[in-house]
């Protein structure tokens, strides 16, 4: 008898056989199969970094192979044993462990997170009596967390440029003033409330993390070569080295912290295929907590967001999908799974460049052939000259200083560079089908995730050096614990930020303007006599930061 995780039980027989072929593709036959997944990977060579690649199907490993080198300075070639990091693949381990503590009946899903991280401030847009901020918010990624990484990038301090640890995270976390929105109203990707969940498994058990998900997760599941980097120093056999190419050179690109939940796990792809296995042959007690893990969550008005808890519920080439990627420093992972065709695959690569994802698809395009069924997003509706200028030109709202939506050769653009396909007069969409509706107050933006905002037009802004005097000064934030000096150099406007960064900013509309190195949008805003009294900064994952003017 299987006994479910964490209860002691054995771990599952899970002998590699490689070269193995499903019987939907044995007319095509191993060595075309195998000959296809060497395709994918052939830029990875004895003088690259690269990566490894293991395929499942009905519940048996079939391929793991490595492609390229693991250590460039040591010439240790990339196996099918080899131990990558996964990024924010880690994210369902976590949403595991804490799901088996509320199995225990030792917390809830449904808790705020103030009852275990009580350094979390009573955030305005999160009462208390209306609920707060819960586990599951910050499972499903609808909590409205800053995510922490954001911030110290914006202090001019981002990850793997410091050795954080999660009393940063907490630090950073409980000097923040707001949200992004309340929680379950939106969608915004958070590593934050995956640190958080960590902290809270530690708290609730009595145990380290790694310990506890090592326990009940990876020893009942035969994962003998999963573990977390807890402590970035220790030596770990067989782990691969992570690269970033610069100038045609490879450089070393390892985080250096010791945080952990929202990525940071240690693992191969062996053992990723055992996970996912479990997943279609849970283990006895498992089947109604691994179900509930891959249901899509829901905002508070219960439309679905498409994420679970700690994995993407979506379909890839009509077959539904259940996955998440990862990046962490040079390091690359996509672990995905088909459940009705119950087929897994798993990508983890230890060069920056490394399209893991991409290289995923392409395998599962090979062992799934012609059970997908492709649904390629196109116009169906040919726009006027009339039609395309209602929809063309700046617009502002949402997440961010503003979009663009272009006229070009071959059609209408979202900032030059994603294709728009009309399916009627107002409506466009994208290839990952995001919807642009034009309606009487400008455009409704609808993402993939649910998450509606609302555009209107703006007129673009070239201000003269004289305009631009207005908004020079210096500007803090305790939030990011950082002052931003802005000034006019040759003409143009600058953000100075210590000790000796000068990071450029460009002039969207009247007081609004996009920055170099990665800060996001800059908006300032004044006390109506033309004087600025404080700045915003707007990111993807911190919607807004305010610096107030010293002087």
């Amino acid at each position: 008898m299987k006994r479910g995780l964490g209860t002691g039980g054995w771990g599952l027989a899970c002998a590699l056989a490689i070269g193995l072929v499903p019987a939907a593709l044995s007319s095509r036959g191993a060595p075309a199969v195998e000959a296809g997944v060497d395709a994918v990977f052939a830029r990875w060579t004895t003088a690259t970094p690269g990566c490894a690649v293991g395929v499942a199907t009905d519940g048996a490993p079939v391929l793991a192979k490595g492609y390229g080198m693991a250590d460039l300075e040591h010439d240790v070639p990339i196996g099918a044993d080899t131990i990558f990091e996964g990024g924010s693949v880690s994210k369902q381990f976590t949403a595991a462990a804490v799901m088996l503590l509320a199995r225990d009946g030792r917390l809830s899903l449904d808790d705020q997170v103030r009852k275990y991280v009580p350094e979390l401030p009573e955030y305005p847009e999160a009462p208390i009596a209306k609920g707060g901020l819960t586990i599951r918010h910050m499972l499903n990624h609808t909590s409205g967390l800053r995510d922490w990484g954001s911030v110290a990038g914006i202090a001019g301090w981002p990850r793997t440029s410091r050795a954080y640890t999660h009393a940063h995270v907490l630090e950073i976390v409980a000097r923040q003033h707001s949200l992004n929105f309340p929680p379950g109203t939106r969608w915004s990707y958070s590593n934050t409330g995956f640190n958080l969940a960590a902290i809270i498994v530690e708290r609730v058990s009595g145990v380290s993390f790694q310990e506890f998900t090592r326990t009940r997760l990876f020893e009942p599941l035969g994962m003998t070569r999963t573990s977390w980097r807890d402590d970035y120093t220790r030596i770990v056999k067989r782990r691969a080295q992570a690269y970033r190419e610069r100038d045609g050179v490879f450089h070393t690109d390892m985080p250096f912290e010791n945080v952990y939940g929202n990525g940071g796990l240690l693992t191969t792809v062996g053992d990723l295929l055992k996970w996912n296995q479990h997943y279609d042959a849970p283990l006895a007690g498992d089947a109604a907590m691994l179900a509930q893990q891959q249901q899509s969550g829901t905002f508070n008005d219960g439309r679905p967001d498409g994420y679970g808890l700690g994995l993407y519920v979506g379909t890839y080439k009509g077959l539904r999908e259940v996955s998440h990627s990862g990046s962490t420093a040079g390091y690359q992972a996509f672990l995905t799974r088909f459940p009705e065709q119950r087929v897994s695959i798993a990508v983890l690569c230890n060069a920056a460049s490394a399209a893991a994802t991409q290289y995923a698809h392409a395998v599962a395009d090979l062992y799934l052939g012609d059970r997908l069924k492709p649904s390629e997003v196109r116009a169906t509706h040919t726009l006027t000259t009339e039609e395309m200028g209602r929809f063309a030109g700046l617009w502002v709202g949402g997440v961010g200083p503003a979009v663009t939506i272009a006229r070009e050769k071959d059609g209408l653009r979202l900032g030059r560079a994603t294709p728009l396909f009309a399916t009627s007069p107002m409506v466009l969409v994208t290839a990952d089908r995001d919807e642009w509706q034009l309606d009487a107050r400008g455009i409704r933006h609808t993402d993939r995730f649910g998450t509606i905002d609302e555009y209107g037009h703006e007129k673009p802004w070239v201000p003269t050096a004289g305009e631009l005097e207005a908004f020079t000064g210096t500007y803090s934030s305790d939030e990011a614990e950082t002052t931003l000096t802005a000034a006019v150099v040759n003409g143009a406007l600058v953000l100075k930020r210590r000790p000796d960064t000068t990071l450029a900013l460009t002039p969207i509309y009247a007081g609004a303007f996009t920055a170099s190195g990665g800060l996001g949008g800059v908006i300032f805003s004044g006390d109506g006599r033309g004087r600025m009294t404080q700045m915003r900064i707007v990111q993807d994952r911190v919607w807004n930061m305010t610096f107030v003017r010293n002087r």
